[in-house]
């Protein structure tokens, strides 16, 4: 490998590269309170870019933060599914009548008892909903865990037992159980492939080139908080409590599986305990909810217990990926082909988007991707942290590893040596691209240029040392979105929203925004969301969500205030009334006239002398003229959601992730030392809270590294592991010291306040650095997630 000399040239130049990147970092993390406010506010607790709190956290500590499913509604009835234990045919016959005939049961649900639930219309077309399947419509069987019956009975217990008194005859069919089976089909889908040059043709005259195939196992989400939701039908109309990241979607949804017009349902959702993607959709359970609670004029409620949630619901699913790399010798990539399959229902598609790193990373005159999707016998897969980029940084980071082994050069300049100065998938230039900043930071902070370089050469004791990196990035998407603010003239303010918190901390950036905008404390603001009766939002994923609701809220919030100055200019009550409307200046929660520099009027002040109770302003981010239907549609559907290319820029968020790992010599057992990363996540809105995200990304990405795997037995379509003590998780003792570092400047080109995404970034590229740290400490490659002692033996 490379000689000291060279080691020492590689880190000055990352390091001039990324000049001012200490100065840079704490902008990033520390952003000056008011530095890009347009207001100053009131206190620097209240202002963007403070470390404040969560401000729901006392309530969810205290237990008195409810959530969907702990709503307590009169005369409740309690539903419980049943789901297959084939993975393809028909069902013959479920016999209910010992099932009935408990005491408390209400009715059994089946095929042959049937409710009819009408079929979602996917996002793909347009619709709100992430899979199609309807259960209990029809006698198929489509996977091991399909919903094929509805209990429902006076209590959970009743209904629990009744479940399994259920006999169920079967007519088994062919099964197709994972990607490789000989049977499998593949379907390419070739709109979303890319290419340009002459790939094959670069690839055959490379001087160096590698080829690779690399796995990733079935994940997860497996967030705290089970899927469950209550439905109440009442008069026409429906109620749900729904842990949703989309309230408007989940509304679409739950009125087309009732066939009811859209205004008559309302989805209620104030807490999530985490989805990860998963809780995007509506899923088939809550229509089984819906549709019994019509049947019986009653609440019911429909809880799935944990090893049903591995299988009412798809996580990531299972991908395929081979990449050939050719470059010269001094290192400059001069081609790359790359094609990917993943695994998807059997009579649905879901595609993961394993070209979207590959294609944008590196500057390359020769590219070429192709997408397959693999119909298996197995629930609709969906989406997980950082869908798409996550598997394929993986694939596309440790190949880059790989070539610069085989070119004898160090990873870290290889990557600084392919550096694309613009987007090469369309030559669009980049809003802001701060990664070489973030591989200076990540590099200095892990120490990146004191490791020895070749493999299996750092030890201490029975322990190899190894040391990888890998980079990373996520597109800004956004979507138009409004909000509504409330003033008092108590003094208080409100915020409603109907957009979710999920534990990222939307109400808490919502609260700091409406105080720093208004410039009133924020200890007095309080923000009311999920519910669709609150003004639209998009849903909380693709890391889009603070950043549309900030934009929206800035909006308001300047409406607000040229709605108080025309109030103070003009009723009669008003102390300022004297004054011209141009002669007036609101500043720090007052009104004051601008040749003042002091004193004036408070906002509660102003209300309570013109006889006001409330003032109620809204603001939003459509386009001018936008009109209803396109703002529905931004609420229940992706037809208004803008992507990263909007506008003919290229705006993501970018990462470097470092790590150091000790691998035991004699047992292969892998422990991760430490993890470090740094982030181009635009301006910060709240440190405290962009850190979280990052972390728990990190951790996500360690699970998906070391440990996250479905095992699906081969006989009957069976997920084996579907529990916690069998599908394992990162734990306190499993997670090293984790750094994070931010690296970002606003991108004012990306968004209205300058913040690009923070939830989905984390987990990006976690998993190649990882893998390649295990490379540097035991010479071994393993391409295959997770890396088990047994693949390391």
């Amino acid at each position: 490998m490379t000689n000291n000399k060279q080691l020492e040239l590689n880190r000055r130049t990352v390091m001039k590269l990324g000049a001012g990147v200490a100065a840079v970092a704490g902008a990033g993390v520390n952003l000056a309170p008011n530095a890009f406010a347009a207001e100053p506010a009131a206190t620097k607790a209240a202002s963007l870019g403070s470390r404040v709190s969560r401000a729901e956290g006392p309530l969810k500590v205290a237990g008195k933060a409810r959530y969907a499913i702990e709503q307590k509604l009169e005369n409740m009835a309690y539903g419980v599914t049943v789901q297959a234990t084939r993975p393809a045919g028909r069902i013959v016959n479920i016999d209910a009548s010992v099932a009935k005939a408990l005491p408390g049961v209400i009715d059994v649900y089946t095929f042959q008892n049937t409710l009819k639930i009408n079929k979602p219309t996917v996002y793909s077309k347009g619709g709100g909903a992430t899979e199609e399947f309807t259960p209990i419509q029809d006698d198929g069987v489509r996977f091991n865990g399909m919903h094929i019956a509805l209990v429902v009975a006076e209590t959970f217990e009743v209904a629990t037992e009744a479940a399994s008194l259920l006999k169920v005859d079967y007519e088994d069919g062919d099964a197709i159980l994972d990607i490789n089976h000989p049977k499998a089909k593949p379907m390419l889908i070739e709109p979303m492939g890319a290419t340009w040059g002459d790939a094959s043709a670069g690839l055959a005259s490379a001087e160096v080139k590698i080829d690779v195939t690399y796995t990733t196992a079935r994940e997860y989400n497996v967030p705290m908080e089970p899927h469950a939701t209550i439905a109440s039908w009442e008069n026409g109309k429906i109620t749900v409590w729904e842990p949703s990241q989309w309230v408007g979607g989940a509304r679409s949804v739950i009125a087309e599986f009732l066939g009811i017009d859209i205004e008559n349902v309302r989805v209620i959702s104030p807490y999530v305990g985490g989805g990860f993607g998963s809780k995007i959709g509506a899923h088939p359970h809550v229509g089984l909810a819906c549709v019994a609670s019509r049947q019986l004029n009653r609440p019911v409620k429909v809880s799935l217990t944990r090893p049903q949630t591995f299988t009412g619901l798809g996580g990531r699913p299972a991908t395929r990926q081979t990449l050939s790399i050719g470059a010269s010798k001094d290192g400059t990539i001069t081609s790359i082909v790359h094609e990917s399959w993943n695994e998807t229902a059997i009579d649905e598609v879901h595609v993961e988007a394993c070209n979207n790193v590959t294609k944008i990373m590196y500057a390359t005159p020769n590219f070429s991707s192709r997408l397959n999707v693999v119909p298996v016998n197995t629930v609709q897969p969906g989406w997980k942290r950082g869908p798409g980029e996550n598997p394929s940084a993986y694939a596309l980071e440790s190949a880059i590893d790989e070539l610069a082994y085989a070119l004898n050069m160090d990873p870290l300049t290889l990557r600084l040596a392919n550096w694309a100065d613009v987007d090469p998938s369309n030559n669009m230039p980049w809003t802001t691209r701060q990664l070489r900043e973030a591989y200076a930071a990540g590099a200095e902070a892990i120490g990146w240029w004191n490791r020895n370089p070749a493999p299996r050469s750092m030890r201490e004791g029975r322990e190899l040392i190894g040391y990888g990196m890998a980079a990373g990035s996520y597109p800004m998407i956004r979507t138009p979105s409004e909000a509504k603010i409330v003033l008092h003239a108590s003094g208080q303010v409100e915020v409603l929203s109907a957009a979710t918190d999920m534990g990222t901390g939307t109400y808490t950036i919502l609260a700091q925004t409406a105080a720093d905008y208004l410039g009133v404390p924020v200890e007095t603001v309080t923000v009311r969301l999920g519910d669709t009766s609150l003004p639209r939002s998009a849903l909380a994923g693709g890391s889009q969500q603070a950043n549309n609701l900030t934009g929206a809220l800035v909006k308001a919030a300047e409406n607000a205030r040229t709605a108080l100055l025309r109030l103070a200019a003009s009723d009669p009550k008003s102390p300022l009334q004297s004054l011209k409307l141009a002669e007036l200046t609101f500043e720090k929660g007052t009104i004051r006239p601008t040749r003042r520099p002091t004193g004036g009027i408070s906002i509660a002040e102003l209300l309570k002398v013109v006889g006001k109770d409330r003032l109620e302003i809204e603001g939003n981010t459509f386009a001018p003229g936008a009109t209803e239907d396109m703002k529905n549609a931004a609420d229940r559907s992706f037809a208004q959601l803008k992507g990263a290319t909007e506008g003919s820029v290229s705006a993501h968020s970018w990462c470097a992730q470092f790590v150091e790992v000790r691998v035991d010599e004699d047992f292969g057992t892998i422990r991760v030392k430490r993890m470090v990363a740094a982030f181009d996540s635009g301006r910060i809105f709240n440190p405290k809270l962009a850190e979280s995200q990052w972390i728990s990304g990190m951790v996500m990405g360690l699970g998906q590294t070391l440990l996250e795997e479905g095992y699906v037995d081969q006989r009957d379509g069976r997920t084996v592991n579907a529990n916690f003590a069998d599908y394992a998780i990162p734990v306190n003792a499993d997670i090293p010291e984790i750094e994070v570092i931010s690296v970002g400047i606003p991108d004012m080109q990306a968004t209205a306040l300058g913040g690009k995404g923070v939830g989905e970034i984390g987990v990006v590229g976690v998993a190649p650095a990882i893998g390649n740290a295990v490379f540097h400490a035991t010479g071994k490659r393993i391409r295959s997630l997770p890396i088990t002692l047994e693949k390391l033996a």
